[in-house]
């Protein structure tokens, strides 16, 4: 009963796809930097937010398969939305040795790093809630 109502009432599986794609970012953008001085190592980068916008978007049709052999219609269930780490089309070498660019590279760090601080702190946020009403206190 609580797990339905943790998983189906609050935004914690949105928080932990989040997190778990700033992780995988996290990890993406580590080995990038790693491999900065690797002649023709082709960096990697992860898409999650288009397909959790369109997931979480009540505007497009949600259709429902009656078979698994089915094809997926309309926007996606919350559960089937994941990060996936993809080589870019990038034909560009900005470090002359590869199309890692160190400077971008740390920024996009910095970002991930703040995206999942926010998710975190989020998150604390959903647990202190659900919490004040298991204890029936006022939130502070």
């Amino acid at each position: 009963m609580l797990e339905k109502i943790l998983l189906n009432k609050t935004n914690l599986p949105v928080l932990t796809r989040a997190m778990d794609a700033a992780m995988l970012r996290s990890r993406t953008i580590a080995n990038n930097i790693a491999n900065v001085t690797t002649p023709g190592y082709r960096r990697v980068e992860v898409s999650f937010e288009e397909e959790l916008r369109t997931a979480l978007d009540r505007t497009r049709l949600k259709g429902s398969k009656t078979s698994e052999q089915h094809l997926d219609l309309g926007r996606k269930n919350l559960s089937d939305v994941n990060a996936e780490a993809y080589h870019p089309y990038d034909p560009t070498q900005p470090s002359g040795v590869n199309n890692v660019d160190i400077d971008m590279e740390m920024a996009n760090l910095a970002e991930t790093q703040i995206m999942y601080n926010y998710a975190v702190k989020f998150g604390q946020g959903v647990f202190k809630k659900i919490n004040a009403a298991i204890l029936a206190k006022p939130i502070q």
